[in-house]
């Protein structure tokens, strides 16, 4: 079975590196420069935040960025220093229940959508206890008995790489509390002007038939359970995707042409659900003077039109791909693209600290534009598990196993997704009414 992350051999190990190690193939130093990067970063991430700024929630689906900071340290003490150090101790038995997400496994949880009720341990507190899991993991890497390292390094590594998953939800957590203060502190930095036209869309045709998609169960690089095992699907005939992400102009069409009141375009559920709320328009979206801005993390914006669009539900990337008579790819279309024409995995990530969508190129000579970065792109695949999988043994195998219902899959990665983080086979998913994640679309249809 495989396990919730593998390993690669480096002299010295990046942040956005950590992905790649490789179980034997490298060094106790390396693996806690990988540790001690993951957690600097998140640290940096919001220097500038103040202990008020990192104890707001604002709504049930969001976390404080406090409770993040815990809770990724709870990660480590639980699933790390309880297995291999005997004698330690909890830093505070209560943080058990305080900080636990949803494993059932471990014990209660303290109520998500009561999160900002949690006044103690004040932001210091969190700090020190950062420390002190710090130094325990530290000290247990260097004095790890050779004949545990595997599961050690393995453990160690999903802590890296869940860590960096929460470094991504501190940005889009608290971008969801902006639009309610005018007095927010920024995050990140603004991206320069510019006045770059998106290129004009053309389509990439592939090849239906049988492909493979997910990994082999000897695969060495890092991966979490539900990538695995590699299986073949059929796809019944060629495809072609849009070589880029939708743009804010090209849904502004959308909005001018009806598309927020055409029954039509929309799933049932999706009709609804625009009903129920009275969408008229993406996430952070607002008109002022006949203009169109938006909440970023940088303040109140005018949309440019040639930025992709994100903060969509997978309801309004449906009915957008309608109303073009195109689609969404299944999430198998997407991952033979991505194997086949894809770049190398670089693109518009968190490491740039300009958490917003930015124009494609149209000068690149690149097939795919964008296909990792950016926006998450939805598809129209249901988060399932894949034939032969397994979760991992005991509670951290309720990582992802145990949320394979009613979600859908997106791919990519987004720009506030730690750089290095994602790959081809790398599956995200949501609630399909759920929008404050940077996830945006790319058309496909059928080949005539």
């Amino acid at each position: 079975m495989p396990s919730l992350l593998h390993k690669t051999a480096k002299d010295s190990v990046k942040p956005s590196e950590s992905n790649a190690l490789k179980r034997n193939h490298f060094s106790a130093e390396n693996l806690i420069n990988a540790f001690q990067s993951v957690r600097h970063t998140t640290e940096n991430l919001i220097v500038d935040l103040g202990p008020e700024d990192q104890n707001i929630q604002a709504m049930p689906e969001a976390s404080p960025i406090k409770w993040h900071r815990a809770h990724t340290s709870w990660f480590f003490e639980t699933f790390v220093l309880k297995k291999f150090k005997p004698e330690w101790s909890w830093v505070n038995p209560l943080y058990c229940e305080l900080f636990n997400s949803y494993y059932n496994g471990i014990g209660r949880q303290h109520p998500r959508a009561l999160r900002s009720l949690i006044s103690r341990p004040d932001h210091r507190e969190v700090s020190s206890y950062r420390a002190t899991i710090d130094d325990a993991v530290v000290d247990l890497i260097e004095r790890t008995d050779p004949t545990h390292w595997d599961a050690l390094a393995s453990l160690i590594l999903t802590g890296i790489n869940h860590e960096q998953q929460h470094q991504e939800l501190i940005i889009t957590d608290y971008k969801a509390c902006l639009p309610h203060n005018p007095l927010a502190t920024a995050l990140g930095q603004t991206a320069e002007p510019s006045d770059v036209r998106s290129p004009e869309l053309v389509w990439i045709r592939f090849k239906g038939g049988p492909v493979t998609i997910g990994l082999p169960n000897d695969h060495e690089g890092f991966a979490f359970d539900n990538e695995f095992p590699a299986h073949t699907v059929h796809l019944n005939s060629d495809y072609e995707l849009a070589h880029r992400p939708v743009n804010c102009g090209e849904f502004m069409q959308f909005i001018e042409a009806g598309g927020y009141r055409n029954p039509d375009l929309w799933l049932s559920d999706g009709w609804a659900w625009v009903q129920q709320h009275q969408i008229q328009c993406p996430l952070y979206w607002f008109q002022h003077d006949q203009h169109w801005f938006q909440h970023t993390l940088t303040g109140k914006n005018r949309i440019r039109p040639q930025d992709p669009v994100c903060h969509l539900s997978l309801y309004e990337a449906m009915a957008y791909a309608q109303w073009q008579d195109a689609r969404l790819p299944s999430e198998a279309e997407w991952e033979q693209a991505a194997r086949q024409h894809a770049p190398p995995i670089e693109g518009h990530f968190a490491d740039l600290q300009r958490y917003h969508p930015e124009p494609a190129d149209s000068t690149s000579s690149v097939a795919l534009q964008q296909l990792f970065g950016t926006v998450w792109e939805w598809t129209q695949s249901s988060y399932a598990p894949y034939p032969g999988f397994r979760a991992a043994e005991g509670a951290i195998g309720e990582y992802n196993g145990k949320f394979m219902a009613n979600q859908m899959v997106l791919r990519g990665g987004s720009c506030a997704t730690p750089a290095g983080h994602v790959r081809p086979s790398y599956r995200n998913f949501f609630y399909p009414n759920d929008r404050w994640q940077f996830s945006g679309l790319r058309l496909a249809r059928d080949c005539e």
